[in-house]
This record gives C-alpha cells, structure tokens and sequence, in this order.
C-alpha cells in the first residue's frame, strides 16, 4: 500500500507499533506520522534497502514454492500484493505479500529478507518463533483477510530459506483489534499517545522556550535519582577503560586473545574509511570548471540544510 495515503488507515506495518513491540517505531511516533505532524525522510540508504527488498521478493516466492513442492504438496499462486478491508472497521488494511492454495486450503504468505546478523531471531524451521513485530503483521493480515493459517517465508543471506506457520489465534485477533481501534479514536480524536522514547520527547521539545521551572518533590527525586546513575555510568565507564587499556597493553600488536584454546577478545584494525571534504572538493571544481566564488558558496548553500541545536539535559 505504498501508493496510498497512510494516514487514513492503520496497515500491517504499524501493528507493532501500536502494540509497543516495534524496534523502531513508537505508538507516539506513529500517531504523529498518522495525524500528519511528522514525516519521516526517506534517505537514499532507507530507499535502497526497500528496492533490495522488492528485488529480492519474487526470487523468495520461486523458492518458497519449490520448497512446498519438494515436501509434496500442491501449491498454486491465488493472488500477489492485494489488498483488502476489515469487514467491520473498513480503517484497517492490509496488503498480503502472497496468497496460496496448499492442497485445497487457502494461505495467507508474508515474504522476509533477514540480514545474516538477524538469523538469530528466527526460530527453526516450519515453527512460528519469528520475531514478533512480524508475528503482529501476520496476524493483523489474518484478521483482515480471515484465513486459518499465514506462511512466513524468511530468506536469511542468500540460500537459508525458513519457511513458518502462524496459525490464527481468535483471542490475539480479538486483542490486536481493539487496540487498533483504540489507537485510530486518537488520531480521530487529536488525542496523543504519551511519549515513550528519548527520540519522542526530543522531536515533542525539540527547543526550550526560555522559562524557569520550578520542581516539585517528585521531579527534585528524579533529578536526584538520575545524576546518582549518571555517576554511577561514569564510575563503570572508567573502570571499563581503565581494564581495556591494560588488556590493549599486554596484547600489543596481537589481533586477537584466546584462553584454552578458546577465543576471549579481538583487537582488529578496521578498514580504512574515506571522508570526503566537500568545500574543498567545489573549491577544486571551480577552479577547473571556472566557477566564481559566489557560485561557489550558493552551491553549498543549497546543499546544506540546518539541523536543530541538540538539547542535552544537564543535570547541576
């Protein structure tokens, strides 16, 4: 559905979220991209990673499919990227990846690709432990598009494929609709969640205005109660690096350190990393391209936006 406007539905991606169990997204963050008060930029890195995945996707499909057929069963494609409605809250979408008829019974498909880094989070084959921002998607789809049963084909790197079964659950169901519905009266209603995360209370306060505040009894304990973790994570960081230093000491040039055979530390140099000093590349263009200099500095103008200040809490 990456062709509609998402903030007049909630969809499958942003269960999670609503669920507070996504790893990048808060149900503060989302209420604010559902109201139309944050946009999130899509840089050329975020873009790429979504090609990837669409590249990637109907190579999944072919394996998934041959995967089932090599287990014997008959497999047929019953439709690819549909979206539908929920019968009862026409609010709530859902587009399914893939929709399958194994030997005679409709599936629900969801297709991942899993970075290698990630393989940890997925269970074994043909069991439903996957990670459960995915499980809340799968089951979202479940309940919009009612089926008894979604696969999640999961390709991990190139050639792990791991094929898993969600089985509907009426109770999760149940659950994951009322709290969508929930979630849809405050954006109807311009009743925000409260801010969970330090990127939601930067992006809600961005700038002080300025004021003096005057603290309670509760808010001086905070106060009290974070400056004793911050010295408390300033005594540990210490000693951290004081035992890494002497650890670095005693390896010298050695790259890695094992006890009984067996690998305790590493101390690697990392490859080499370019940094490119974009003034003084225009400056170099100018000179062979016989730019002026105010031509110059409007080109870096246009090409440098203003970043907020950052505002860090200090505690006195």
């Amino acid at each position: 559905m990456s062709t509609m406007d998402r903030t007049r539905f909630i969809g499958g991606s942003d269960v999670a979220a609503i669920l507070g169990v996504s790893p990048w997204k808060s149900p503060f963050r989302l209420y604010q991209e559902k109201t139309g008060a944050y946009v999130e930029e899509i840089t050329l890195a975020k873009q790429r990673i979504f090609d990837r995945g669409h590249r990637w996707e109907p190579v999944v499909v072919e394996m998934l499919i041959d995967e089932l057929q090599d287990r014997g069963h008959d497999v047929q494609i019953i439709a690819r990227n549909a979206r539908y409605l929920d019968r009862y809250f026409p609010y709530l979408a859902c587009e399914l990846d893939l929709e399958l008829r194994i030997d005679g019974e409709e599936h629900n498909a969801e297709i991942k690709t899993v970075h290698p880094f990630a393989a940890k989070d997925w269970g074994e084959q043909d069991t439903d432990e996957i990670p459960i921002y995915y499980a809340a998607q799968v089951m979202h789809g479940l309940m919009v598009k009612p089926r008894r049963r979604s696969i999640v084909a999961a390709l991990i790197g190139v050639d792990d494929l791991r094929v898993h079964q969600i089985e509907r659950d009426e109770e999760t169901i149940a659950a994951i609709r009322a709290k969508e519905v929930e979630f849809w009266r405050r954006v109807q209603e311009r009743d925000a969640p409260p801010p969970e995360t330090s990127d939601d209370v930067k992006w809600l306060y961005a700038k002080d205005c300025g004021i003096v505040m005057e603290a309670d009894d509760d808010l001086q304990a905070q106060v009290t109660h974070l400056a004793g973790l911050k010295a408390e994570a300033k005594r540990i960081e210490s000693a951290a690096e004081a035992a890494a230093t002497r650890i670095k000491c005693a390896m010298g040039h050695a790259s890695t350190l094992i006890y009984q055979g067996r690998k305790i530390a590493s101390w690697k140099s990392n490859k080499e990393s370019t940094k490119t000093d974009w003034q003084q590349a225009f400056e170099i263009l100018q000179k062979s391209v016989g730019a002026n200099a105010d031509e110059i500095v409007c080109a870096i103008r246009k090409s440098t936006k203003t970043v907020a200040g950052a505002r860090p809490l200090l505690i006195k």
